[in-house]
């Protein structure tokens, strides 16, 4: 047992006890509305793959730091167990005739954690940040998505950030007026890049604000502690507005880089969630009937081709990238080597997409041995292949053994349909991301999970001043389409002449949609399993007396 398991197996034990001492002073025995029996402890605990970039808000870029970001924090509107947009900082909304205002009424008593009230200057403070070329947020273009007045001349730096759309006309009024109307646009303020932050909080501390002790959040939790690699724990914030209705006293995140080591010690009982492996859905949905959960996920899994400069000589042949694409068998992936609920992917924008159609493309009809036998005519066309000159690629992935068995298969794949010779590469997850932001690779593994229930929130990160275009993609053709979708009354075909693109220049090979695939505690209660974005809220959930 190495150093590292040993703390964190001590620290889970501790964690426990802490967890049943909060819980001991908690007044509810009974759920308020199900009348359910609570149990003593009400922690929960649960497992990451990876450490956090980034707790700051509008800092934040991966999922897992958004849950934490979201548990600390609280935004204008946040979502509910269906996915839909309730209130959250504000009361409610209004929008002008020409969908160019919206005015949110704030309510009076939002604090701070320090007991400080939370204004609409503290929303004005964190949008001009997030927007502020100086910020370098990986997020700034979304601030861009939201077309907020005068957000693309902040962003290039030819206004200040003070000139942005957005001001407090009192303590519990702000207005934000966009360029164009935009029919999503409050589902876009429950992401955390959104959210308020503490500005004498951050000018007293800088980089360090987020660190225990300095840490001021206005969400249901607060920064207990944190040891990066290790673990983070938050508690419940007494100067939470809704706090006499949160039950979850205390929740940690412990982190751990092997999934079947935290698959051990779940079935073990040292904590409650964590991620299936590979493979294992089957088996464990038929042991544990009431712990395996499989549900749609809004996220799709993808491999990055560098066609920038930097990407080799290859990969500049749409031939070379055709082939590649074909001759991946996703059934054989999400089938055999997920078997978590996974489908096969040949397009970006996930199928559960509210109001989108997947586009009906050839290639997806056509069979496996089909698809093979035309990646081998393209390769061979590109001069590559058993016939031509021979190919290696790198496959870039950021460390997991789930992405080490797609990576492992989709090589075989390659090797066997078109004489492809692949090296794998694994690398920690803050690194994995700047190497693959700089282009210092040849494939890599990408996910995207949408940051509304809208399919611009895929197809836009495709865009060539998009942050997480990765690939290195850029078309005229495909970004005056999604322009256009901002403000057509039917964008459907838009975006489906936009995936047409994508299918057609191969700058990403999508392999398959998500499926949230992990094991609960049967006696946590209350997570969202019909919110499609997995958006969850510690405050909503509740652990019930065992029997």
């Amino acid at each position: 047992m190495t150093l590292k398991t040993h703390l964190l197996a001590g620290t889970a034990a501790l964690f426990a006890l802490s967890g049943a001492a909060h819980a001991e002073s908690h007044a509810m025995t009974e759920h308020p509305e199900t009348g359910e029996k609570l149990a003593a402890d009400q922690s929960f605990t649960y497992r990451v793959l990876d450490e956090f970039p980034s707790i700051d808000p509008n800092l934040i870029e991966d999922v897992e730091g958004s849950h934490i970001g979201r548990n600390l924090f609280e935004g204008l509107m946040n979502q509910d167990d269906k996915g839909d947009v309730v209130p959250g900082v504000a009361t409610g909304y209004e929008v002008s005739e020409d969908g160019l205002t919206y005015t949110f009424t704030l309510r009076d008593d939002a604090k701070w954690s320090n007991g400080e009230p939370v204004t609409a200057n503290d929303f004005v403070y964190s949008w001009q940040r997030a927007a502020d070329p100086a910020t370098a947020s990986e997020y700034q273009w979304y601030m861009g998505l939201m077309k907020i007045a005068n957000i693309d001349e902040v962003i290039s730096g030819d206004k200040e950030p003070t000139e942005l759309g957005v001001k407090a006309v009192d303590d519990h009024t702000l207005e934000v007026t966009l360029s164009q109307p935009l029919p999503y646009f409050p589902q876009m303020v429950t992401h955390t890049t959104t959210f308020p932050v503490p500005r004498a909080t951050i000018e007293e501390h800088g980089d360090a604000w987020t660190q225990p002790g300095n840490m001021v959040s206005n969400g249901a939790y607060v920064l207990e502690d944190r040891v990066p690699q290790e673990y983070i724990t938050l508690k419940k914030n007494p100067e939470y507005w809704d706090a006499e209705n949160v039950i979850i006293e205390e929740v940690t995140a412990l982190v751990i880089n092997d999934e079947n080591q935290a698959l051990t010690r779940y079935l073990a009982g040292e904590f409650d969630q964590t991620d299936v492996p590979a493979g294992q859905f089957p088996r464990l949905s038929e042991e544990y009937p009431e712990q395996a959960v499989s549900v749609p996920n809004l996220c799709s899994y993808y491999y990055n081709l560098n066609v920038s400069d930097s990407g080799p000589e290859a990969l500049a042949d749409p031939k070379v990238r055709e082939a590649l694409y074909l001759a991946i068998d996703r059934d054989v992936i999400t089938n055999n080597v997920l078997g978590g609920g996974q489908k096969p992917a040949y397009t970006l924008t996930h199928w559960a997409t509210a109001g989108f159609e997947v586009p009906s493309i050839e290639v997806a009809q056509m069979s496996q041995q089909e698809r093979n036998e035309r990646a081998k005519e393209l390769m061979s066309e590109a001069g590559y292949g058993t016939d031509g000159e021979p190919l290696e690629l790198d496959i870039l992935y950021n460390t997991s053994e789930s992405h080490k068995q797609v990576a492992t298969a989709v090589s075989q794949m390659w090797k066997q349909t078109l004489g492809v010779d692949t090296t794998m590469a694994n690398m920690e997850w803050q690194t994995f991301l700047e190497e693959r932001h700089n282009k210092n690779y040849e494939v890599a593994r990408a996910g995207w999970c949408a940051d509304y229930n809208e399919a611009s929130s895929f197809l836009d990160i495709m865009q060539t001043e998009s942050s997480y275009n990765d690939s290195g993609f850029s078309s005229e053709e495909y970004d005056q389409l999604m322009a256009e979708a901002t403000t057509a009354e039917d964008p459907l075909p838009l975006y489906t002449e936009a995936e047409t693109i994508l299918t057609t220049e191969f700058p990403i090979l999508p392999i398959y949609h998500y499926a949230t695939v992990f094991m609960m505690d049967e006696n946590i209660k209350g997570y969202p399993l019909e919110n499609a974005q997995d958006n969850w809220y510690a405050k909503d959930l509740y652990r019930v007396a065992g029997e």
